[in-house]
């Protein structure tokens, strides 16, 4: 049962991993003008940083 558990921690662990990475990356590639572009890099970078924190918690869980 213990093994599950560290599976499924392991996958939730990657997910957040790829997502925080994806929406960091999202923030900066963005092509838009003004202040909508600021708006898209502010929300893009919090769920990046909100992704990456996540993940560190999970391989804390892990440990």
């Amino acid at each position: 049962m213990n093994d599950i558990l560290n599976t499924l921690k392991l996958g939730v662990l990657f997910l957040a991993l790829i997502l925080g990475l994806s929406c960091i990356v999202m923030s900066v590639i963005s092509t838009k003008q003004g202040a909508e572009a600021m708006q898209e890099r502010v929300e893009y970078g919090f769920f990046g940083v909100t992704g990456l924190v996540i993940t560190g918690l999970m391989a804390y869980a892990l440990s």
